[in-house]
């Protein structure tokens, strides 16, 4: 008899949308038809659109890591110097990323839960910067348009490419406003759909950055593809699918509508903490990501048996990584949630978190 699994609170992957497992359910598509090319060319546009950018969505078959890791080796060459503010695991990795292909990058640390300062720029000759826009290992939205706007004062002929992967569907993003000019995502977060599936937005000054590198992460190779409606190698086609899918259905319901009823559901979590006496892990004043609430675990008691507490209620929740390991805990509602779902949530958490008397 198969085990039932619990329901998801993690920040990615998340609740399936139903219109995600309703593609998933339907028959195989064959990856060459034009059924599927229309698929890519859908999905591409949509993307695009949701970005607010006049450039073109690549598609590619792979985490967002998978994303991160083409951007950088698609838009810079080895020696160029890029800046990354450090505020957290993963814009740690775009340092990680950067040093394995040959950048120089010039990794600015600040504490995990803080918001970077815009006025933290530098002023020395930089080729680029990797931004951060949801913090998702601290809760943290980092003021990206304002960072965006000083590296353009201080930098106006550098690239700037920002890993959105848990901003992207949750929360305004405005590449051409804000002049980005490459955005990262994934399926498994705002998009509600199974992992392995993410996407490059370049605009129109990455566009004309792009050059061919390496072999399958190969933006350049895989733009022309899907120019035609393609795709250089075999695509996760049914995540194209389930994707497509999901940004109708959201679509429908109006993407100001979804930004703000995933932002009042994640806060209805802080709200739950906060009475219960927790401690946020984004500092006062910050911005809060609407895709993870954290809050560091209470005094004396440790990760595991939260954790255990919470899988007792059917639910599966998110530990810290890196130095925040073992002292925080994270939970998240931007997945899908039938209705009264999200309540019974709420009610678990505030009985399994409740101040001691």
């Amino acid at each position: 008899m198969a085990m039932k699994r619990p329901r998801l609170l993690t920040p990615g992957p998340v609740n399936l949308h139903p219109a995600a497992v309703r593609a998933l359910a339907r028959p195989q598509l064959h990856h060459r038809s034009s059924e599927a090319g229309e698929l890519v060319r859908e999905l591409r546009a949509r993307i695009a659109k949701l970005a607010n950018s006049r450039g073109e969505a690549v598609l590619l078959g792979g985490s967002g890591t998978a994303a991160m890791e083409a951007a950088v080796r698609g838009l810079f060459r080895p020696g160029a110097r890029v800046w990354v503010p450090v505020a957290g695991k993963f814009s740690e990795r775009w340092c990680e990323i950067a040093r394995a292909a040959g950048l120089e990058p010039v990794c600015d640390a600040y504490d995990w839960g803080q918001a970077v300062p815009p006025g933290a720029v530098p002023a020395r000759p930089l080729d680029g910067a990797l931004l951060t826009h949801s913090e998702t290992s601290t809760g943290v939205l980092q003021p990206l348009a304002e960072l965006a706007a000083r590296f353009r004062e201080r930098h106006p002929e550098a690239l700037l490419a920002v890993d959105a992967v848990t901003s992207f569907a949750l929360t305004p993003l405005r590449m051409d406003d804000w002049k980005l000019d490459a955005v990262v995502l994934g399926s498994q977060k705002g998009l509600m759909s199974p992992p392995g599936l993410a996407a490059v937005v370049l605009g129109p000054r990455g566009l004309e950055a792009l050059r061919p590198a390496g072999y399958y992460l190969d933006l350049a190779r895989e733009l022309r593809a899907q120019r035609a409606h393609q795709t250089a190698f075999t695509p996760p086609i049914n995540l194209i699918e389930a994707a497509a899918a999901v940004m109708r259905a959201l679509e429908a319901e109006g993407w100001e509508a979804r930004f703000e009823r995933v932002r009042e559901a994640n806060e209805g979590f802080y709200a739950l903490g906060e009475t219960a006496g927790l401690v946020p892990v984004p500092e006062p004043g910050t911005r809060r990501s609407p895709a993870v609430a954290a809050f560091y675990l209470p005094r004396g008691t440790p990760y595991v048996e939260v954790s255990r507490a919470f899988a007792a209620r059917g639910w599966r929740i998110a530990g810290g990584q890196g130095p925040l390991k073992g002292s925080i805990f994270r939970v998240s509602a931007m997945g899908y949630f039938e209705p009264g779902e999200l309540e019974r949530a709420y009610g678990d958490f505030r009985q399994l978190l409740k101040r001691p008397t």
